[in-house]
């Protein structure tokens, strides 16, 4: 393994991205801990985003091994036969979580939204990533420890793993937490941001770690001691889940997981974004290896894609996910293409701009040209970076019907049909 070849590489990177500060940690057993960091100090918290959801998910699986919590047991007080299996693998159907909060309770929050928000499919039928559907499990786990979230993620994760708390929102906010940064790379610029998340949002994106942090997670999770969540559980938290088919965003997806091909070996892990940020995390349960990357930059997730690639180099082929391999033969866009689609309070907009393709608007606003592929699978422009690594779908009714839903970043978005007069 060459470190010496990753150290450089990160630090190339860095520049090139105008990232004030990086930290980079691996774990390969035989090897032990290495790690580097640019212009932050190795111990310091980085807020994760959303790969607090990961850590959600591994106190609810703890609960689950200890016989506090159930996987199917339909939940109480929600009009939709959601289970806590829906919840962890995002098919519960539930929109991603609604623009207008009003309550700092987050039991009010869930119950609430549990029971108003309009599902984008029946529970199991597919995937939609989904914010509220983890504010749920941090109820769930509230209900069964009788403390709260952060509470109970210290307690039962986070202080047997021996790291401290940090958190974003909350009652443990601040201390020394680092700022993210916004960077426009086209004029330079790099802005220092605060941290946005609603309190009631904090089991869906609230925690702050190092990149050695997340080693010490990602390790538990290949299943190094302590033993947290018992054998059997491990293994569902990583194994995919029927019809949970997160296109844009990784191969497949498991209890709290995502699933990264990589010739012939499939990594777990999550990414997560917060204000100025991205991290990643990624382990091989098969051989114990993690890899973790922390960034407080906003264009962290174009240093990450740039870094996957000399992992292999330096001698570590890292699993992610490349929506672009499989893009073959473009096509016209069908006509049904075109129209409105909502994911709770977001709506996307698509129409034709010219033969081969489309625009697409977010709530009023330019987001992305689309050109589309065999399999009705679309390649996006940025509208404002230019940037063409991302990709998404539209989907069929199954009973055959037309194009019902649109799936961007892991996201689904359904028709939106026209009121009658």
């Amino acid at each position: 393994m060459d470190y010496d070849h990753l150290a450089r590489r990160l630090a190339g990177l860095v520049r090139d991205h105008l990232v004030p500060g990086a930290q980079l940690a691996v774990h390969r057993p035989g090897d032990g801990l290495w790690t580097t960091s640019i212009g932050l100090p190795a111990t310091a918290a980085v807020p994760i985003g959303s790969i607090t959801k990961t850590f959600t998910a591994t106190v609810a699986m703890t609960l689950v091994s200890d016989g506090d919590l159930d996987l199917d047991t339909p939940l109480p007080d929600v009009g939709h036969p959601l289970t806590l299996r829906h919840l962890l693998s995002h098919t519960g159907g539930l929109p991603s979580d609604p623009d207008d909060v009003r309550t700092t309770s987050l039991r009010r929050h869930a119950l609430e939204a549990g029971r108003t928000l309009v599902p984008l499919h029946s529970p199991g039928a597919g995937f939609s990533y989904s914010n509220i559907g983890y504010v749920l499990v941090g109820h769930l786990i509230e209900v069964a420890t009788g403390m709260s979230w952060w509470e109970a993620v210290d307690a039962v994760l986070l202080r047997p793993l021996g790291l401290r708390p940090h958190f974003t929102v909350g009652p443990e906010a601040g201390g020394d937490v680092v700022a993210g940064h916004a960077v426009n790379a086209a004029q330079g610029r790099v802005v220092p941001v605060r941290q946005s998340l609603a309190l009631v949002d904090a089991p869906a994106g609230a925690l702050a770690a190092s990149a050695t942090d997340l080693v010490t997670f990602g390790r538990m999770l290949a299943g190094a001691p302590p033993h947290l969540v018992d054998g059997a559980d491990l293994a569902l938290m990583r194994t995919p889940v029927r019809d949970a088919e997160p296109f844009g965003m990784a191969d497949g997806w498991g209890l709290g997981l995502a699933l990264y091909e990589r010739d012939g070996a499939v990594w777990v892990g999550h990414d997560g974004t917060a204000d100025g940020t991205s991290c990643h995390l990624r382990i091989n349960p098969e051989d114990g290896t993690v890899v973790a990357l922390t960034t407080n930059g906003s264009s962290g997730f174009a240093l990450w894609r740039d870094l996957v690639p000399e992992f292999g180099e330096a001698g570590l082929p890292v699993g992610d996910y490349d929506g672009l391999s499989d893009l073959r033969d473009p096509i016209a866009p069908p006509e049904d293409c075109t129209g409105s689609f909502v994911n709770g309070d977001t709506e996307y907009s698509v129409q034709p701009t010219g033969r081969e393709v489309l625009k697409l608007t977010v709530d009023g606003e330019p987001f992305a040209d689309l050109s589309l592929f065999d399999g009705l699978v679309f390649a996006m422009r940025d509208s404002d970076t230019g940037d063409t690594s991302q990709t998404g779908r539209f989907l069929r009714d199954p009973r055959g019907g037309g194009i019902q839903w649109i799936q961007i970043g892991g996201r689904l978005a359904r028709r939106q049909v026209p009121e009658m007069v």
